[in-house]
């Protein structure tokens, strides 16, 4: 009889030890991750594609007033992944913009001082990077990011030296900061909203430091003949991860 119950005593233990060892699992399994249907994150696709966009880009003309701004923007990016976080692009953008032209001969409250503005188009090649900040996953769809960018501008179409200044916009080194956000409504579809600076220089000829018949001068002698300009570019894009 004393065996029996001790036979007893050892089973009811050993099925409640296994009850209790079960307990935690079931909490763990409550508290911990996402069942994968219902996780906010997902896994982005790493796969080459291109990117198609269009937007705006404004602001400064610089000291004397002459650089092109105010440009209706479009163009294409191909973007090329380096690992989950890290992506490779390389753009062409058309700009469609303006400027005015400045004659420094004219004094400073004639109207032939600064005529315009006239139609100026601008080309741009870059190469750039960017760093999605949430890595290889999305949040809710989301993935913002950062980057940077290096690149050439060309004067495609412009007025000209019609005053004969010598001022003209001619080939730039362009320097571009970036940050967005993409959304991923579907797993090879991609919308992109995206704003940079864009940053060049521009070279101003002699004449902008000479005196007009008032004594004034479209730049100072104390400023030197050339200025660094920002421009804000906004634009908005869809892309296909292949």
């Amino acid at each position: 009889m004393t065996g029996r119950l001790e036979g007893w005593n050892v089973g009811r233990w050993m099925i409640l030890g296994m009850f209790l060892s079960n307990i935690p699992t079931f909490q763990l399994s409550g508290q911990v991750g996402h069942v994968p249907a219902s996780s906010p994150y997902h896994d982005i696709l790493l796969h080459a594609g291109p990117v198609f966009f269009a937007g705006h880009l404004g602001a400064d003309r610089g000291a004397a007033g002459a650089g092109t701004s105010n440009a209706s923007t479009f163009g294409a990016r191909y973007e090329i992944p380096a690992g989950r976080s890290l992506h490779f692009q390389f753009t062409g953008a058309y700009l469609h913009g303006d400027r005015f032209i400045i004659d420094p001969r004219a004094d400073s409250t004639s109207p032939a001082r600064r005529t315009g503005p006239f139609k100026s188009d601008l080309a741009l090649v870059e190469v750039g990077m960017q760093l999605r900040l949430t890595g290889g996953k999305t949040w809710h769809g989301l993935a913002p990011y950062a980057g940077t960018g290096l690149g050439m501008m060309f004067d495609v179409k412009s007025p000209g030296d019609t005053t004969q200044s010598g001022y003209r916009f001619g080939t730039k080194l362009v320097l571009a900061l970036a940050s967005g956000v993409r959304w991923y409504p579907a797993r090879r579809l991609t919308i992109i909203a995206d704003a940079r600076a864009q940053l060049w220089r521009l070279k101003y000829p002699v004449s902008f430091h000479s005196a007009a018949p008032d004594g004034s001068r479209v730049i100072p002698l104390t400023q030197p003949l050339t200025d660094w300009t920002l421009h804000p570019w906004i634009s908005v894009g869809i892309g296909w991860i292949f």
